[in-house]
């Protein structure tokens, strides 16, 4: 029975690794987005190193990504009305200049008006390649199922970049110095711009006619604006999750524990992608995505049932199944929004969802750090629990659409 379960996950995964270009596309959408998870960590202690403290070098490092989320909609309006490359090449070359400006101003201590300039440079000029890769599945498939799977893996693969790039950068950082962990960034970027512009799915790209658009773009449809504040309040609990297992493990005295707590969530949130890629349901996916929301909600419910003073494995179990609704979450937000985005908001549909994902996670940080501090050091996950059932409540105001619009034609 185990085998057979075994085989019905796979057979869907062998058949889609099977199509054109897939398995190129996959490999270059990993390694082109490794820099995610490395540019925050190794220029977060580059500044440590320079300012003395983490207060100063982490406002900083928030520049960046507050530049970046905030133009990040633009960049997508663009190449909806002009195709990828010309963006891919702009910002391909000014964000390798800016980031090389940042690390000499800080390496020469220049002024911090500069290293503010540089930061703002690179998060305007950030290339928008998390971005196009989903908005380029979109492009590729038109079968909900083939989305779902290539959304699926997609959700699986960035989990690895957000473990594996800071992985790398703590190793560099062990064995070197921080000056080295923001030179290897620097070049991972680099690099992954390079890669990028040599993915074959680029050629499905599909320019839309030059059609009248609303100055508010896909802000103008009501079901569009319900799932970027789902995905604020997903991505937000996910950052209260992030702050949550380290404070935790701090308090306890061994925060060691803390790295070994988001590394088990995020490999059940991998799992629980996997899973989510090769199901088929009778269930509208609005309905599953609701299911899913509720599900994570309840989990982290159950960090406050189990105590690692007790049980460090049972706590780590804990920490497994709370993520395993995590990547299933985001595939779905990402199916729907493919779905739902007309042709000529495509790509900035989901430079907007990727807006509210970050300012989620830079707000569920954030909260987190304060209730820990203020309330209760499991507090995060109470909140991020309530925040989860909230929007679970949301998605059910969303309305499957008939039958025949689901086949994404």
């Amino acid at each position: 029975m185990v085998k057979s379960l075994g085989a019905q996950l796979v057979a869907p995964y062998r058949h889609f690794l099977s199509l054109p270009d897939v398995k190129k596309t996959l490999v270059i959408a990993f390694l082109s987005r490794m820099p995610v998870g490395m540019m925050g960590l190794s220029m977060l202690m580059l500044l440590r190193e320079s300012l003395g403290n983490f207060k100063q070098a982490g406002s900083v490092v928030g520049v960046y990504f507050f530049a970046m989320a905030m133009t990040a909609p633009v960049l997508g309006r663009i190449i909806d009305r002009r195709g990828p490359m010309l963006t891919l090449k702009v910002t391909g070359l000014l964000e390798p200049l800016g980031f090389g400006l940042f690390i000499a101003a800080v390496w020469l201590n220049w002024p911090m008006t500069i290293v503010i300039a540089a930061v703002i440079v690179m998060g305007v000029f950030s290339p928008p390649i998390t971005v196009l890769s989903r908005t380029l599945w979109r492009h590729r498939f038109e079968a909900d199922e083939d989305r779902r799977m290539a959304f699926s893996v997609d959700s699986i693969l960035m989990e690895m970049n957000f473990t594996l790039g800071p992985a790398i950068i703590g190793f560099v950082l062990a064995v070197a110095n921080p000056k080295m962990a923001v030179l290897v960034a620097w070049f991972a970027m680099t690099f992954s711009i390079i890669a990028f512009l040599r993915t074959p799915a680029l050629k499905y790209w599909q320019q839309q006619p030059d059609v009248e658009r609303h100055l508010l773009g896909p802000l103008t449809d009501l079901r569009l604006v319900m799932l970027f504040v789902i995905a604020l309040s997903l991505a937000t609990a996910c950052g209260l999750l992030e702050v949550g297992y380290p404070a935790y493990a701090t308090w306890l005295l061994i925060p060691a524990f803390a790295g070994i707590l988001l590394a088990i969530s995020s490999f059940g949130s991998a799992v629980g992608g996997a899973i989510f890629g090769a199901m088929r349901s009778a269930l509208p996916l609005e309905r599953q995505f609701s299911r899913l929301l509720l599900i994570f909600g309840v989990l982290m419910f159950l960090h406050l049932v189990v105590d690692a003073r007790d049980s460090r494995v049972l706590f780590g179990l804990v920490a497994f199944v709370a993520g395993f609704a995590i990547s299933p979450a985001f595939a779905s937000q990402a199916l729907l929004i493919s779905r739902i985005a007309p042709p000529q908001y495509a790509t900035e549909a989901f430079t907007w969802s990727s807006t509210f994902i970050v300012s989620g996670l830079g707000a569920g940080m954030a909260l987190g750090g304060a209730l820990s501090e203020i309330v209760h050091i499991k507090a995060p996950f109470v909140a991020g629990g309530a925040i989860l059932i909230a929007a679970a409540a949301l998605t059910l105001l969303l309305k499957a659409p008939p039958a025949s619009a689901t086949t994404g034609k």
